[in-house]
C-alpha cells in the first residue's frame, strides 16, 4: 500500500473515479424511488463531491432549495466550486460529522442519505440524525451496500491470509461479511425510527477489472475500501504481502475473463410520520 493520501488527493479521486461510477449506481436508485417535494428544503447527507445533488436541486426546480453535508472539508469545497460554476444553482454546502449534522429538529421536507462507503456500524446513528432533522410528514432516504456485497474479495482474501499464514485474521473475514446489513435489517432499522410506508430497492452492481493489478490499483478499491478491510493486518508489510497475494489468486482464478466485485446496492425510503 502506498503512503496515505490526503483529504485534498481522495476528494478529487472520489470526484474523478468514484462519483462517477460507484456514486452514479447508488444515485440512480434515488433517482427512480425518491420523489421530490415541489418545494421546501430537501437535505443531502454524505453528498460528496456535490454532483448528485447539484443534480437533484436541478431537478426540483427553484422552490426547493438543497443543502448537502459532507465530514470530507475537501469534498466540500469542491462541491462549493461546483455550485459556483452553475449558473442559478440554489445549493449550499457544509462541512459536519453524519451523526451530528449541526440542525434543528424538524428542518427538511427531505433527507436523502448516501451511506455506500460509510462503515455499517454507524448506519444506525447516521439514520437516526437524518430522522431528526425531517419534517413531519418528510420523505427519508438511505443508501447503503447490505449483505452479500463484496463476496468476490472475501473469497480471495480469506485464501490470501490463510496462506500467508494469518489464520486469525482469516477467521476475521467472516465479521466483515457479516457486518453488512441486509435489506430487511435496514428496513427494520427505518422502522425502529418509527419511519411509515417502508420500503426498499436493491440492484445487483458488478465492477469489473481485467487483472488482479487492475483491481487493486482501482481508486474506488485502493483508497475507499481496502482500508477497512486491511485494518485485520497489524503492519504495512503484512498488508503488502497480502496483496501480492490477492492480485496472484485473482489472475489464476479469473482465467480469460473478467474478475468482478459484485455490489447489492440497496435505498430504503420511509415518511416520518405527520
Amino acid at each position: 500500500m502506498s503512503t496515505r493520501k490526503s483529504d485534498k488527493e481522495l476528494a478529487f479521486l472520489h470526484d474523478l473515479y468514484v462519483a462517477t461510477d460507484w456514486g452514479e449506481r447508488f444515485a440512480e436508485l434515488v433517482n427512480r424511488h425518491v420523489e421530490l417535494p415541489k418545494e421546501g428544503r430537501a437535505l443531502y447527507v454524505g453528498s460528496g463531491t456535490g454532483g448528485h445533488a447539484l443534480a437533484l436541486s436541478e431537478r426540483g426546480g427553484a422552490a426547493l432549495e438543497m443543502v448537502g453535508v459532507d465530514e470530507s472539508e475537501a469534498q466540500v469545497a469542491l462541491a462549493r466550486a461546483k455550485a459556483a460554476a452553475v449558473e442559478g444553482a440554489g445549493v449550499e454546502f457544509r462541512h459536519a460529522q453524519l451523526e451530528a449534522l449541526g440542525f434543528e429538529d424538524e428542518q427538511f421536507d427531505l433527507v436523502v442519505g448516501d451511506a455506500s462507503l460509510v462503515g455499517p456500524e454507524r448506519l444506525p446513528e447516521v439514520l437516526a440524525e437524518m430522522v431528526r432533522v425531517a419534517a413531519r410528514g418528510a420523505t427519508v432516504s438511505l443508501s447503503a451496500a447490505t449483505a452479500s456485497s463484496y463476496g468476490e474479495f472475501f473469497s480471495v482474501f480469506w485464501e490470501a491470509l490463510s496462506g500467508a499464514g494469518y489464520e486469525e485474521q482469516a477467521a476475521s473475514v467472516g465479521s466483515l461479511i457479516g457486518e453488512l446489513p441486509t435489506v430487511s435489517g435496514l428496513e427494520e432499522l427505518a422502522r425502529g425510527e418509527a419511519l411509515e410506508g417502508v420500503q426498499s430497492w436493491t440492484t445487483i452492481e458488478e465492477f469489473d477489472f481485467k487483472t488482479g493489478g487492475e483491481f487493486l490499483a482501482s481508486p474506488l478499491v485502493r483508497d475507499f475500501l481496502l482500508g477497512r478491510w486491511l485494518d485485520l493486518l497489524p503492519d504495512e508489510e503484512a498488508r503488502s504481502g497480502v496483496l501480492g497475494a490477492v492480485e496472484r489468486i485473482v489472475d489464476d482464478d479469473r482465467s480469460e475473463g473478467d474478475f468482478s466485485l459484485t455490489v447489492k446496492a440497496t435505498v430504503v425510503v420511509g415518511r416520518k410520520a405527520s
